[in-house]
This record gives C-alpha cells, sequence and structure tokens, in this order.
C-alpha cells in the first residue's frame, strides 16, 4: 500500500501541545509505512519504530488528560475510557501479533491500518470534542426530534471530520445497493443479554477512498486490507461519538464487529427495519448510509466477529470475495433487474427465481423505486401495477419523467390483464405484461427472452 498522512491546517483543534503532538504521531506512523518496505534490518527497525508509536501515544494521553484536567472539561472521563482501551486492549493485542508473527508483513500491515484508523478518528472527531466542536447532547425528546438531532450530529462530523458537505437524501432508506459497497456492522452491548444496540454502516467504496484513503496518502482506486482496517477504527469513532448523543449510549461498549457481504446484510436489514436508516450522499466523494437496529430487534449472527487475531484474515477474505464476486458479475455480464411490489412475498418469490443468473434488486413501493434507480440504474424493471397509494402507473410516469431513467425498459406485473388498463399505460410505453399467475418457470422465460432479444 502506497500510505503517506498529509496534515492539513483543519486538524489543529487550537491547543498548541496537542497539535504538536498529533503532528509528531502523524510522522511517526509515515515512518512507519516506510519501514515495512525496507529489507536491511526490516524487522527491528518495524519493532524500534513501533516502540516509538506507543510511547508517544501513551505519552499523548497523559499531557491530553492533564490539558482537559486543567480546564475542567466535562468529557475527561469519557475520553479517559477511550485512551485506556487503546492502551490496555488494542495497542497489547496488536504487540502480541506482531510478536507471534515475528513481525510477518500481514501483521504489520494490521498494525498500521487500525492504528492509522485510530489516529484518524483521535484527531478528527475526539479531540475536537476538547474545545467544543461537538453538537450538544439532547435529552427526553421525542423520536421525531430525536432522529433530526441524529442528522445534524451525523452531517455535522462528516464535515468536522472530511471537510465534506453531505446532506440526507432520505430518512428511510431501504437498503439498496449503491455502487461497490462495504458493510460494516457494529454490536454494542449494556452489560445484559437483551440490552444491544446495532449499528450498520454502509459506505460506498469511493467514500472510503475519498476520505480515510485520501488521508492516508492512497495514489490507487482499489481497496486494501490496511485501508479497510483503517477504515474499521475510523468508522468505530465516528460511532462513538454518534452514540454519544443518546441519553444511554454513554453506557453501550462495543461487543462485536462484522464486516458482511451485500447478501448477509440485505437478510439482516429485511429481517426487521431498522430503528434509523439514514442515507446520505457526499456529493461527488460517495454516499453512506447510517443504520440503527433497536435492542429488541437485535439478531445473532451474520458474519464473523472480528477480532485482532483474525481481522487481517478476515479483511483479506473479505476483499477477495468482493474481487471474485465483481469478477463472476463481469465475466458473466449480469443484467440488473429491479422488482417492485408491495408484497414481501412476491419480491422474494421473483429475487430466488432470478438471481442465479440476474443482479436483483428489490423494492416495496413507487418512491422507493425512483430511489433504488437513481442509486443503481437496472436494466429491466418489473413492476406491480396494483400498489397502494403510489400505483404502477404514477410509479411508471415518473421514471418516463426523468430524462435519465426515461429509457428504461419496464414490464408490468398484474393480477389482471383488462384491455382497459393496457391503453391507459400504452403512451408510457410499457416492456410487456405478465400475470403474477403465470408460472415461475414461465417468468424467468420471458425475462431471458426479453435479454436475448434486447443485450445491450
Amino acid at each position: 500500500m502506497d500510505g503517506r498522512f498529509e496534515w492539513r491546517d483543519e486538524y489543529n483543534i487550537g491547543v498548541e501541545e496537542i497539535d504538536q503532538e498529533h503532528q509528531r504521531l502523524f510522522r511517526i506512523i509515515n515512518k512507519l509505512f516506510r519501514f515495512r518496505e525496507e529489507e536491511k534490518d526490516r524487522q527491528w527497525t518495524c519493532q524500534e519504530g513501533i516502540k516509538y508509536f506507543r510511547g508517544h501515544a501513551l505519552k499523548h494521553f497523559a499531557d491530553e488528560e492533564a490539558y482537559m484536567a486543567s480546564i475542567g472539561y466535562a468529557g475527561l472521563k469519557e475520553h479517559q475510557r477511550t485512551h485506556r482501551g487503546f492502551q490496555e486492549n488494542v495497542l497489547p493485542a496488536l504487540a502480541q501479533e506482531l510478536e507471534r508473527t515475528d513481525y510477518a508483513p500481514d501483521s504489520v500491515e494490521h498494525f498500521l491500518g487500525v492504528c492509522a484508523g485510530w489516529l484518524i478518528g483521535h484527531t478528527l472527531s475526539e479531540d475536537q470534542a476538547i474545545t467544543g466542536k461537538q453538537l450538544p447532547v439532547w435529552e427526553h425528546l421525542l423520536p421525531e426530534e430525536e432522529l433530526q438531532a441524529i442528522k445534524q450530529v451525523i452531517v455535522q462530523l462528516v464535515f468536522d471530520m472530511f471537510r465534506l458537505e453531505s446532506q440526507v437524501i432520505s430518512d428511510v432508506y431501504g437498503g439498496e445497493k449503491f455502487g461497490r459497497g462495504i458493510y460494516y456492522r457494529l454490536i454494542y452491548g449494556a452489560g445484559q443479554e437483551e440490552e444491544k444496540q446495532e449499528i450498520i454502516m454502509v459506505f460506498e467504496e469511493k467514500l472510503l477512498l475519498n476520505t480515510v484513503g485520501k488521508i492516508m496518502g492512497i495514489q490507487t482506486n482499489k481497496m486494501d486490507a490496511m485501508l479497510v482496517n483503517a477504515a474499521r477504527y475510523t468508522a468505530q469513532q465516528f460511532v462513538g461519538r454518534v452514540m454519544e448523543h443518546f441519553p444511554t449510549g454513554k453506557i453501550y461498549q462495543l461487543q462485536e464487529e462484522n464486516l458482511l457481504s451485500y447478501e448477509q446484510f440485505r437478510k439482516v436489514f429485511e429481517w426487521k427495519k431498522p430503528q434509523v436508516s439514514l442515507l446520505f450522499n457526499t456529493g461527488g466523494a460517495g454516499y453512506f448510509a447510517y443504520c440503527v437496529i433497536a435492542p429488541h430487534l437485535q439478531e445473532k449472527g451474520g458474519g464473523t466477529p472480528i477480532q485482532h487475531q483474525n481481522a487481517m484474515s478476515e479483511v483479506e477474505e473479505y476483499l477477495k470475495k468482493r474481487e471474485q464476486q465483481q469478477a463472476r458479475d463481469e465475466a458473466a455480464h449480469r443484467k440488473k433487474v429491479l422488482v417492485v411490489d408491495d408484497s414481501m412475498t412476491v419480491r422474494q418469490s421473483i429475487k430466488q427465481l432470478l438471481e442465479k443468473d440476474y443482479e436483483v434488486a428489490l423494492a416495496e413501493s413507487g418512491v422507493a423505486a425512483i430511489r433504488t434507480i437513481t442509486l443503481n440504474k437496472p436494466d429491466l424493471i418489473l413492476l406491480d401495477y396494483e400498489m397502494p397509494v403510489c400505483n404502477g402507473q404514477q410509479t411508471l410516469e415518473m421514471i418516463r419523467s426523468e430524462e435519465d431513467f426515461a429509457d428504461i425498459p419496464v414490464i408490468f406485473l398484474t393480477g389482471r390483464r383488462d384491455t382497459e388498463t393496457m391503453i391507459q399505460v400504452m403512451p408510457l410505453k410499457p416492456a410487456g405484461y405478465l400475470l403474477k399467475t403465470t408460472k415461475p418457470v414461465e417468468i424467468k422465460q420471458e425475462v431471458d427472452t426479453f435479454f436475448q432479444k434486447n443485450p445491450s
């Protein structure tokens, strides 16, 4: 990985001794990036460099806590707990891994990725709070007000950490795929089995490259294990800052984390709708989603728990599977089919019918369909005609009214095929009609035939 940290003026918090130590830690990480590439005395150099980093990190913690105490900073205890977690848990586990593997390249990569992610989050999120650069914690708010506050906190954090303007483009993100995604799941507990909270963050790959990757000086457009590890730790601290704004957020501790495939993410997502499901756009930098599943909706499983001893192997296996799936999709030239129907049974049955040969997306309403099309334009839409609120005809009218979507072929799924309905929608140029009573094998044949006649 061609990593290099670049210190920027916006990272300064205005406290000279803290800013100087942050810059020093950035420089140490940069030296470690270079040390790992050296052939001569590589192990000894890494050992000494890592000791140097650890020493400065611990000194920084002590100096920072002394400063916070001197100004009467209200968040001192929370900051101390974060420091202890990194000092007593993360660093020792990484050191043991390095020693156990005799400073193998993968272990060094893991160490650097974790420390880079911690440093990014620590500098751009946690320490900004010392000077009051954070939004006030709210209490006893109505759900609508709380949701608005969460959105405000996330938008502000994205700007504070990465200088990106973001905006909420959906309060009800439905789990749609957008670009190549990284699906990161964090499970927090409050001591009792039933008191858990699950956060899923979905990142468009290019967003990670434009944020964490840019800070780390990555020159390529390809994800690698070190960037994913850095993104994990940056995301953990991002989520931690958001959770602090919940009345009970401070009592939760991270218990498990997973990297999910899109299919695993959909299973978790669809099991029960999240309590919070927000989709953000950062302009040209990329999309991300922030989803919260309430404690009583917690589902066990959904990915291998990531721990220090398996983090590198899990991240590398995750990236390998993503690349393999991408290669399979490209080799097969898999067409994208969007199924729009208000019946979950119908959506799932058609998905199972088509997913072997096509990339299948699902939407439960006309509005959800427009959002899905915007994020991931399909090659064919199977559209239910009889839907509440916004029926199939109205949905197709919206699709045809958008220049970028106007040419997408649409086949109606309907429970009836009467002449009057067909005449009404003919000006919208549907590509065909399928009765819901049609045998599954015949529906599959219709879709196959459509793409054989329209290969491009």
